[in-house]
């Protein structure tokens, strides 16, 4: 083999050895060590070093790559366990069902197997990411809560019906606004001034309805019994279907 001149007249280095400045630096002692800073959680100052170290209930928002859907995530943490997950996606049909395999896998896993776990939907793997963010730096909603929020806090974001809180709103330059779906519910009519300006809306609470079917109303019943209306609804101008008008 034949090397280079300027190779010919290095001196050999065995791999691994140590030359440098670093070789000749004389050792200095480490000073005073007061470990990491204090995060709040659940009503207290932790300095978190292990996973089991960390508690918190919060929430996070992902997004997949193509940025076409969203999954908001909500994980209650005890001692680095995942004891409560709600997931809440909007987007494509594949994005619900990989919803509930992540609803299977992440419960019982720590914080550290879920970030490192495939949620198989891009938005529910970017929210793990976006929630283990907020949770190991304490930037969680029971961060000065006593005791923390108790398991079962994930079904109070829901509210009545445990129905996904949603606004589905479509409009255009040329027809105007079309209110489809509030917190509320379902909007059956929207109510219209004399300038067709929007004063109101009708709604009908799909989770109260379908209590109200199992609980032996009939479908009819249960439609009016679990509608309401908001905004200057009564004594409207006009009314009309969203949908079709």
């Amino acid at each position: 083999m034949v090397y280079s001149t300027e190779v010919q007249h290095q001196c050999p280095l065995m791999k691994g050895c140590n030359h440098g400045p670093v070789q000749h630096q004389c050792p200095l002692m480490k000073g005073c060590n007061h470990g990491p800073a204090p995060i709040p959680e659940e009503g207290k100052w932790v300095q978190a070093k292990q996973i089991k170290d960390i508690s918190g209930y919060t929430h996070g928002v992902g997004w997949c790559a193509p940025q076409q859907g969203a999954c908001k995530l909500s994980l209650n943490v005890k001692n680095g366990i995942i004891e409560e997950a709600l997931v809440e996606t909007i987007g494509c049909s594949g994005m619900t069902h990989s919803a509930a395999m992540a609803s299977e896998i992440l419960v019982g896993k720590t914080l550290l197997e879920a970030l490192n776990t495939d949620l198989v939907c891009d938005a529910i793997n970017t929210a793990m990411r976006e929630l283990f963010l907020q949770i190991v730096y304490g930037r969680t909603q029971s961060a000065f809560s006593d005791g923390g929020l108790v398991i079962g806090a994930g079904l109070e974001d829901l509210g009545k019906g445990l129905r996904s809180m949603v606004g589905t709103m479509y409009a255009t330059k040329a027809k105007g606004p079309r209110y489809l779906e509030m917190t509320e519910g379902y909007c059956t009519r929207m109510a219209l001034n004399k300038k067709n300006e929007v004063i109101g809306y009708e709604f009908v609470s799909l989770g109260k309805m379908t209590d109200f079917i199992k609980k032996g109303l009939t479908p009819n019943e249960a439609w009016e019994k679990a509608k309401g209306h908001y905004g200057q609804f009564e004594g409207a101008a006009k009314y009309i279907d969203p949908r079709k008008d």
